[in-house]
Parts: C-alpha cells; sequence; structure tokens
C-alpha cells in the first residue's frame, strides 16, 4: 500500500510485493546461471565444428548466459529495495516501480533469444552436433522459459486493475463504474446461475456492496493478508490485557455457573431445549452435511431412506424440488429422527433469496416446527451479501424498523408456501394444543426471526431458537422487542455473529489502521503470520511489531486494561451515534432475540496443573452492540459450524449438571 503506479496506471500490486517472488525466481535463475556457463565451457570449442548455425549457438550461449546475470542483479536489487520500510513507508522503496519497468522490458530480449534456442533444438536450420548434456539442458531452458513467460503473463493479468487508468471527474462515476465491473464479473463467474430477475437485483446489490467497501482506500490483496495478521496480534494483546482485566475484577463478566444464568428466564427459554430443536436446523442441511460429517458412512446412512427411481414413480405432494432419489429428503428423516408422516411439508428449492425449509411435527414437545436452513450454496451467499436495509412493516414494530434486504425477501417466499398450501392451518387444526416452533441457523435463524414477526399476530405464541444468529437483522428497537420470543444462542468467536456491512466497513478501517501503526516490513509480517499458523503469535511480539509511538499505553494507575470490560453496559457507551461515517447501510441492523453467549475457558495453570474436573465453559448474556466488530482469530470459522453448537451445547450440560449436586 499504495497500489503500484506503473506505465501511467495502478496495478493490485504494491511496491513491497516482489521480496518472495523476487527470492522464487532469483533461485531458478541462479540454477540455470550455473548449467549454462558449465555448457559454455564445455560446448564452446565445439560450435566452431558446426556444419551449420554454429554463430548463432555461440550468440545464444554467450547471450542467455549474460541475460541471466543481468536479471538475476536485477531481481536482487528488487528484492532489497521492496525490502525496505515499515508497509506505509512507500518513499523508502521509490525505486521499485523503475525496477519493475526494467525487468518487464527484459522480456523482449529474454524472448528473442528463446526463440533463438527453440530454433536450435526444435528445428533443422541449426545442426551443431548432439552432445546430451547440452541438448538436455538447452531442450529443458527453452521449455522453462516458455513456461515462465506464460506464468509472467498470468501474473500480469491477475494485477491487472481494469479501472487503474480511468480519469472520472468525481467519486460517485467512480463508483458507477467499479459497481458495473463488480456486475460483469458476477455474470462470468455465475453463468450458470438462472438470470431472472431476483438474481439480477441480488447480482447488482452485492456489486454496489463491493464498490462502497473499498472506495476511497488504496489496498490490494496482499495488504488485507498482512493486515489481518496485524489485527490478530493486536487482538490477542488485547485479548491478554482483558483477561488480567478479568482476574482483577470483583464480578467478572462471564460465569461457570449456568444454572444461575439461567435461573431468572422461561422455561421455554433453556439450553435442554435449544439443543432439542438445533437437531432439525442441522438437519435442514440435509444430505450434503450427511456426507460431511460422515464421509466414509455417509452413503450407507443414507441407503435405507433413498428411493430408487422415485421420478418413475408418483412423487410425494408434500416434498418439492428433491432430487430423483428423494436424497434431501433422506438426509432430512437420518438427521431428525423422525418417521416420514411427520414431516408435513419440505421445500428444498434453492435459489437466489429462496431457501430450503420444512414443517414437521414433534410429539416429544408437542409443537409444530418450522426449520430454515442457513448458507450452504452460492445462491445463499448472495442472499447473506444483499445486506442494504429495507423497510419492513409488520404490526407492534415501530414504523422506521427496517432489516436485512436479502432475509425479507426470503421470509416473503417462505411465508407464501406456507399460506397457499396452509401448512399451518392445516397442522394446527389436527393439532390444536400444539405450540409453534420456529428454528434456524445462520441465515436461517434470521430469516427466522422474521418469520416468526409475521406469523405473531395470527400466532402470538411462537417462539424462534435461533442458532448462530447474523448480526445485521433488524434496526436496534425491533431486534429489542424480539427478545420476548427469541432465545439466540453464540458460540465462541463465530465470525457470523458478528458479520455485517458495518463491522466489514469497521474491519477495513481497522486494517488500514494496523497497516499504519506496524513498524515491520510486509514480508516479515507474512513469514511472521506463517508461524502463528503452526505455532501461535509469541508474547515477545505482541509489542515488537507496533512503531514505539504508536503502541496504545495506560495513562491511568492500578494497570488499567487497554481493552474495555465487555460487561453488559447501556447502548450509547458501545455505539457511536455519528452514522456518517458509513457508506453504504442506511441504518444500522442488529442481532436479534436475547443473546446468550458461550465460550471455552481459558484455564489457570494452577487449574491445569490439579486433578479436579474444572468446568470447559463459561456463559453470560449478551447485548447485540457487543457484536459489532469482526476479528481476526484462529477460531472464527469452527464455532460457526452446527455440529460446534450442538457439541458446546452438551458440554455445557454437563457442566451444568456437575454444578447441581454442589448447589
Amino acid at each position: 500500500m499504495p497500489a503500484l503506479k506503473l506505465f501511467g496506471r495502478k496495478w493490485l500490486a504494491a511496491t513491497d510485493d516482489f521480496v518472495y517472488p523476487g527470492l522464487f525466481e532469483i533461485a531458478f535463475r541462479l540454477v540455470w546461471l550455473v548449467l549454462v556457463a558449465v555448457v559454455l565451457c564445455r560446448y564452446y570449442e565445439a560450435t566452431w565444428e558446426c556444419s551449420r548455425g554454429g554463430d548463432l549457438v555461440r550468440i545464444y550461449l554467450a547471450g542467455k548466459l549474460a541475460l541471466l546475470g543481468t536479471i538475476v542483479c536485477v531481481l536482487m536489487v528488487l528484492v532489497n529495495r521492496s525490502a525496505q520500510g515499515a508497509v506505509m513507508d512507500t518513499e523508502a522503496r521509490r525505486f521499485v516501480p523503475a525496477i519493475v519497468a526494467t525487468k518487464i522490458l527484459l522480456i523482449v530480449p529474454e524472448i528473442m533469444w528463446n526463440v533463438l534456442g527453440s530454433l536450435w533444438i526444435f528445428s533443422s536450420i541449426i545442426e551443431c552436433g548432439e552432445e546430451s548434456f547440452t541438448v538436455i539442458v538447452v531442450e529443458t531452458l527453452v521449455l522453462f522459459n516458455w513456461l515462465l513467460l506464460a506464468v509472467t503473463v498470468f501474473g500480469l493479468a491477475l494485477v491487472f486493475d481494469p479501472l487503474g487508468s480511468v480519469q472520472l471527474s468525481s467519486e460517485e462515476a467512480h463508483h458507477r463504474r467499479v459497481t458495473g465491473l463488480w456486475m460483469w464479473r458476477f455474470q462470468w463467474a455465475f453463468c450458470w446461475v438462472r438470470k431472472d430477475r431476483l438474481c439480477k437485483e441480488a447480482f447488482q446489490q452485492v456489486a454496489a456492496l463491493f464498490s462502497c467497501l473499498f472506495r476511497g482506500t488504496d489496498l490490494v490483496p496482499s495488504d488485507f493478508i498482512a493486515g489481518f495478521i496485524l489485527l490478530r496480534v493486536k487482538q490477542k494483546r488485547e485479548a491478554r490485557e482483558y483477561r488480567r482485566h478479568e482476574l482483577l475484577a470483583d464480578e467478572p463478566s462471564y460465569t461457570t455457573d449456568i444454572n444461575e444464568v439461567m435461573q431468572d428466564t422461561p422455561s421455554w427459554m433453556s439450553l435442554e431445549l435449544a439443543l432439542h430443536y438445533l437437531k432439525y436446523s442441522t438437519a435442514t442441511y440435509s444430505w450434503p452435511f450427511v456426507m460431511y460429517r460422515w464421509p466414509f458412512s455417509g452413503l450407507c446412512r443414507l441407503a435405507g431412506k433413498l428411493v430408487c427411481c422415485s421420478c418413475l414413480r408418483q412423487k410425494p405432494t408434500n416434498v418439492v424440488d428433491d432430487n430423483c432419489c428423494l436424497c434431501n429428503l433422506a438426509g432430512l428423516r437420518h438427521l431428525c429422527g423422525i418417521p416420514t408422516e411427520d414431516i408435513l411439508y419440505a421445500s428444498f428449492q434453492n435459489c437466489v433469496f429462496q431457501v430450503p425449509f420444512f414443517v414437521l411435527l414433534d410429539h416429544k414437545t408437542s409443537s409444530v416446527v418450522v426449520a430454515i436452513r442457513g448458507s450452504i450454496s452460492l445462491r445463499d451467499i448472495f442472499t447473506d451479501f444483499t445486506a442494504g436495509a429495507e423497510k419492513f412493516e409488520v404490526e407492534g414494530l415501530p414504523d422506521d424498523t427496517m432489516a436485512h434486504k436479502g432475509m425479507v425477501m426470503g421470509v416473503k417466499h417462505i411465508k407464501s408456501r406456507l399460506e397457499d398450501q396452509k401448512i399451518l392451518d392445516s397442522a394446527f387444526a389436527l393439532y390444536p394444543t400444539y405450540k409453534l416452533i420456529i428454528v434456524g441457523h445462520s441465515l436461517g435463524a434470521g430469516i427466522g426471526v422474521l418469520l416468526a414477526l409475521l406469523l405473531r399476530p395470527k400466532y402470538p405464541e411462537v417462539k424462534v431458537y435461533a442458532m448462530s444468529p447474523p448480526a445485521a437483522v433488524l434496526t436496534r428497537e425491533a431486534a429489542r422487542f424480539t427478545e420476548q420470543f427469541t432465545f439466540s444462542v453464540g458460540v465462541g468467536d463465530d465470525f457470523v455473529m458478528r458479520l455485517s456491512v458495518d463491522s466489514i466497513e469497521n474491519l477495513r478501517n481497522n486494517i488500514v489502521d494496523a497497516l499504519r501503526r506496524s513498524r515491520l516490513p510486509k514480508y516479515r509480517v507474512m513469514l511472521n503470520g506463517f508461524g502463528y499458523a503452526f505455532f501461535g503469535v509469541p508474547n515477545r511480539d505482541l509489542d515488537s511489531v507496533w512503531k514505539a509511538d504508536e503502541i496504545p499505553s495506560s495513562t491511568i494507575p492500578n494497570d488499567v486494561p487497554l481493552l474495555e470490560s465487555a460487561e453488559p453496559k447501556h447502548e450509547s457507551a458501545v455505539v457511536a451515534d455519528d452514522l456518517t461515517v458509513r457508506r453504504f447501510s442506511r441504518a444500522r441492523l442488529f442481532t436479534p432475540g436475547r443473546i446468550l453467549h458461550i465460550t471455552r475457558r481459558k484455564k489457570s495453570k494452577i487449574e491445569r496443573q490439579g486433578s479436579e474436573e474444572q468446568p470447559r465453559f463459561q456463559v453470560r448474556w449478551a447485548i447485540a452492540e457487543e457484536f459489532m466488530e469482526l476479528q481476526a482469530l484462529p477460531r472464527m470459522l469452527l464455532d460457526h459450524l452446527p455440529e460446534r453448537v450442538e457439541a458446546v451445547l452438551q458440554s455445557a450440560l454437563l457442566d451444568k449438571e456437575a454444578l447441581q449436586p454442589a448447589r
């Protein structure tokens, strides 16, 4: 950062991106330099005896040796200059563009010499003996150079910025051009997706989002990688200070006493019921989830429930858009563990803004369950990233309520299916005493909350179990209203619970700030990141990567931590009121429901040495404002998976049962 300026345009590379590619190429060039020198020493005298083209052979060998030596020298200078200075210290690398231009111009004579070598080896124009060692070296060198040339062209295509030379009069005009570029990319990359009105609208929304997120920045892809590594170091440093504060605090924000946390909650808001209904939200992922969890025995598990050649038989009317063998229904039945007759309706249709869902009878809890699937396909990703705020009018909510546009489109489809098929009416006609439960994981959790809001006028006792819900579903007052009927469960460092337009914009700003604060060159940051992936972040790096005048230090005595306490507080103390800094979202959206956050408990050194079993998890009631910052943490992907949520809930229940005898 900033982007490299070369030949009158900007490229998707920075002046400090040539260290490792340069070292890699130097290693190969040195090997070939030595081999060509050996060939020249062994074969030069024999070229005078060539029957035809001996002078061309001498020109090729001597010129190739000189050209390789020149390229190696240029690469060494390039690596040296590219490694200078911190990430933002571009003045120390001011000569890099000229060196890169020299390296690119050397491609022309290299092509000429490679053509000459090809004529020697693969044609009869030159007849100059057939010494085996020389032939093998030159033939391999020619083929390698053609391959290297192809890789170079491919690399230039990767870092080519189509808008690098476009001079537009205003930022708004640039935004339109970038949006059009993203639209073109989506249309080509996802040409297999059905192009209807909804698909084009999703492409347009996501293209506008991507354009806004990167507007006004000069970041290149490697800057994001380095920024994530630096943020990981920064966040671990803050976590260390936070743990120290927790040890000194009179009332820690987290507790291992789950019974105490859950004692004032209504009976339906329990971990036991959350774990019970979680299996239905997991079952919506159907046969792909079965194959993912049991890759070797998945087919055997599904085999007994498959219906071979069902396309030749009468299809069940309550199953929509399943495949020939009803694999989705088989996976659903296996994961739910319920008979087919209790599945009232199952839709496996998956398009943009249309997610699969099913309705079933749960006789164990006397409830009618509507389970909605989360994101698993690229179509679902476009639903997720259609993240603009859209007006959402429901009885009982404020007039200015806004919701996630992609989820609003998705819930309209599900509601129309339920009403057209009269599924819920038929279910409650048979079981009038049953209650309505809506459950979902990830995207399905957000859509489930919106569906409950739409159904509450007719089913006022509806309850929602939202597993790992997204961070951007409803505006604040509407999200607070959903606490009456929504139980949200989040685990650890789940990134989806923190993923929103606002958090992505904040992440972009944090990356720029971390790059500015870093005292290390980018190649060192990358090298450190490779070590962090295998051995973790050592304590000595928590302060050494930052400039001396940029390390935050506490000015308050008694070791006040760098990171503010995460104890629940008034929302105005957590979220700034200034909305003008945002560039895409018209309104700030929040996580719905009453949020129970469960994290793994870090044991002290004394507890690790002892033999007594200690609680493995700690919990607390969180507020939605605490899930508005994306963090670069090792388990942020794993903590979102449904099987991880299930394992944590099971362990938390074991901890809860272990505390009851003590009480």
